[in-house]
């Protein structure tokens, strides 16, 4: 018997946040800051982003989702806190997958499709969309960690820091 949707994309959400937690235990507090260049987000602010993506899949799937009201919280102000919020953002986002019946995850919405353009897009492909930006985002996270003199946990396969051998 094969998964369903929703429990291959559970399943995925489940693997990616584990990847991204390595990362982020690996993570200094102390370079919370760190940005590599001046139009660069911090760190904090890059996990911060993370979290607003796992906020727009689980408002995509509720059907609060509304493009013209999209409005994004400011990041938390510290790297524990912020530390706290992505957990959080992941907990509801599994909750509220949870609750979406497998139908669902087939109905379209409007979403951004293009610069300052909105179509159609299925609820579970929104979500689908903001864990592979959240993946983007974790590959930036990385070099970060390298930048502040930290170690690079394995992420998909051994790192130099993290060799499988």
């Amino acid at each position: 018997m094969s998964a369903s949707p929703k429990q291959q994309l559970a399943a995925a959400l489940k693997d990616e946040r584990a990847r991204t937690t390595r990362a982020l235990d690996a993570y200094p507090a102390s370079a919370s800051e760190l940005r590599p260049h001046p139009t660069s987000q911090s760190a904090r602010e890059l996990v911060h982003t993370l979290c607003v993506e796992a906020m727009i899949g689980a408002s995509a799937l509720d059907g609060s989702l509304d493009m013209a009201k999209l409005s994004f919280p400011k990041p938390p102000a510290t790297w524990s806190e912020v530390l706290k919020a992505f957990h959080a953002s992941y907990d509801n986002l599994f909750k509220v997958l949870e609750a979406t019946p497998d139908g669902e995850l087939t109905q379209p919405i409007k979403f951004m499709t293009g610069p300052k353009q909105l179509g159609d897009m299925l609820k579970g492909d929104i979500v689908r969309f903001m864990l592979n930006d959240g993946i983007h985002h974790r590959g930036q996270l990385s070099v970060y960690l390298r930048m502040s003199g930290s170690k690079v946990p394995s992420i998909y396969g051994p790192s130099k820091d993290e060799p499988w051998s």
